[in-house]
């Protein structure tokens, strides 16, 4: 039975992956956002610099409502696993359960226990303590992308189990869980975007205001940041992204084959394909733009190493080519796309001119979202690249399904997207409104009144003068 032509596993899997695309921008905007959080209370008690105060009051405000969504949306994706994935998580439940049990008992207990004292708390506990509250509710943010990325790691590369007659997957080795093989690389990677993703959030809306008011000290400071994390933190994440594509190649050449849409074994050298058209049917990518042997040189650091393409692999263990084809090199370049303009903004330092290059800010403006994009792309690689497995190599996506029916799974998918556009939408539209508005700019009175309350959200006792410099 189909739905819309599509089977209930295609559903199960669309759905997931609708869902997941949701929740993952917000979690990934609020790692970045409770770092910078973090930086601009350090800044504020180091040089007593109001203007940090006030940014920081600026963006507490935007944290704490992509924080909500980002919890709202990510409770969603638990219940999946119930209702479309029960065999998955029959056969591996030991060892996912744990591992996302674990990111609530530790992140979200943490955050959850400290936020609230990071938005009101500053004048009721004092600035030392306030600060720790900044910092560990950055910490948990951090600790829940690593036992998020560990889980999801080990589907990709799964280590340190044992599986019985019944074929369920045992834990026998926690540490070697924990640190599968692709870990390492795979949390760097998705900590740098998302640090990445919200320092061009940040420069865009500096921008913005800078375009207003080139004199806004408070914009001036966020454009200004938010470039120099760009000139840093890019060639890491470059650097990061080959490194994690050696590790895929070492464990999943053939989701390597499809990124590159090369189907042919070359004993002498793979070529780079710019641009193509994959065809997973006649096995051939049409209108191939290539550049001789350097796919090896990227893969294998050589120009002449053997690289194994997709038919080396029988067509039922071969993710589609098409769509990782296209997504991986989407994600490349909007990462180069953030390095260029790293470096311009250097350029216009260097020349005197960073705050008044109007077409620099436009430019930040309008790669504001570039971030975002990638981590999606990025994921959409790898996930898609995955099948036709979700424990890798051992349990296929088909033998993971639940006994749902392909209606009952496509009237959920239709009730998820009316609900997230509305829903997500609305809470969107509100950050978007909270960018727009222009941070405060100077006097005692800005600094009492705050931008909580300009918000709509009003602090307790003891919180109106919680700006004032002491």
């Amino acid at each position: 039975m189909t739905f819309l032509g599509l089977t209930a596993e295609m559903l199960a899997r669309i759905q997931f992956g609708f869902t997941v695309s949701f929740h993952f921008v917000f979690p990934a905007f609020s790692i970045g956002t409770a770092c910078y959080l973090a930086t601009l209370n350090a800044l504020w008690l180091w040089k007593r610099d109001p203007a940090y105060l006030r940014l920081f009051d600026y963006w507490k405000t935007i944290f704490a409502v992509a924080f909500a969504m980002g919890v709202v949306s990510g409770i969603v994706m638990s219940y999946q696993f119930g209702t479309n994935w029960a065999v998955l998580s029959e056969k591996a439940g030991a060892i996912i359960g744990p591992l996302m049990g674990y990111e609530v008992l530790t992140a979200f207990f943490l955050e959850a226990g400290f936020l609230g004292i990071m938005l009101f708390g500053r004048k009721r506990v004092g600035d030392g303590l306030h600060m720790v509250a900044v910092c560990m509710v950055a910490l948990g943010t951090l600790i829940s992308a690593t036992w998020i990325t560990s889980a999801n790691s080990w589907l990709h590369t799964p280590a340190g189990f044992t599986r019985d007659t019944a074929g369920h997957f045992l834990p026998a080795d926690w540490w070697a869980i924990i640190f599968n093989p692709s870990f390492p690389y795979r949390v760097t990677h998705t900590v740098l975007a998302a640090l990445l993703t919200t320092s061009f959030v940040i420069g865009g809306v500096g921008a913005f205001h800078l375009l207003k008011n080139a004199n806004n000290r408070q914009g001036r400071i966020m454009f200004s940041m938010a470039m120099w994390m760009a000139v840093v933190v890019t060639p890491i994440q470059i650097f990061a992204g080959d490194q994690h594509g050696l590790n895929t190649l070492e464990h999943q050449p053939q989701k390597i084959a499809a990124i590159e849409g090369d189907y042919e074994t070359h004993e002498n050298g793979m070529p780079l394909i710019l641009f193509g058209i994959p065809d997973d049917d006649a096995e051939e990518t049409h209108a191939a733009v290539e550049i001789p042997r350097l796919g090896s040189v990227i893969l294998r650091h050589s120009w002449d190493k053997t690289i194994r393409g997709l038919k080396e692999w029988p067509r039922d263990e071969r993710p589609p080519a098409l769509p990782v084809f296209f997504t991986f090199r989407i994600m490349v370049a909007i990462g180069f796309l953030m390095l260029a303009i790293g470096l311009w903004s250097v350029y216009a330092r260097y020349r005197g001119r960073f705050y008044e290059n109007r077409l620099l800010q436009k430019v930040v403006i309008a790669a504001s979202p570039s971030g975002f994009i990638a981590v999606l792309a990025g994921w959409y690689t790898t996930e898609i690249g995955r099948q036709p497995y979700t424990v890798y190599g051992l349990l296929r996506t088909s033998d993971s399904l639940s006994p749902v029916s392909a209606p009952a799974v496509g009237a959920s998918l239709i009730a998820f997207i009316l609900v997230y556009f509305a829903v997500f939408g609305a809470g969107v539209f509100y950050l978007l409104k909270l960018m727009r508005r222009p941070p405060e700019t100077g006097d005692d009175h800005d600094l009492k009144e705050g931008p909580l309350r300009s918000s709509g959200i009003t602090p307790g006792p003891g919180e109106a003068a919680e700006g004032e410099s002491r």
